[in-house]
């Protein structure tokens, strides 16, 4: 099965976006019926989460406590200005992987999938295998 490229500009310094229908739509397209769904982040400011996609307040909550565990300004050896978002980023981690069956994904009932921008505004990609 061919990688599918989810492209995502974000618009802040730091969000969580929803990616779950791209996600989804790369599932259908795959033909796949059962098997599994690997999403993976090349970037090193940002991450990926699977969490509540119901509330957005808790992306905002996610997001607020990311900034009061790693701040932006810090004692960091890393001078580019951006060493919060390589911890931040390291913290959620860059791949998932779903389960994929009668052709959709597997989530729990409020789950979405979410991409972590850490260093914003960009232009990013998420890649996306299904694989049976």
């Amino acid at each position: 099965m061919p990688v599918t490229q989810i492209p995502i500009t974000t618009k802040t310094r730091t969000s969580l976006e929803d990616i779950t229908p791209q996600v989804a739509q790369a599932v259908r397209e795959s033909g796949v019926r059962s098997g599994l769904c690997y999403v993976y982040a090349p970037h090193t400011t940002a991450g990926l989460t699977i969490n509540e996609n119901a509330d957005p307040s808790v992306r905002r909550d996610i997001l607020a406590t990311l900034e009061r565990l790693v701040p932006r300004h810090g004692d960091y050896q890393h001078l580019e200005g951006n060493a919060d978002a390589h911890v931040k980023s390291s913290l959620l981690g860059h791949a998932l992987t779903i389960l994929v069956e009668d052709g959709e994904l597997v989530l729990g009932t409020w789950q979405g999938i979410f991409f972590a921008e850490f260093d914003g505004p960009r232009r990013r990609r998420v890649l996306v295998k299904v694989s049976p």
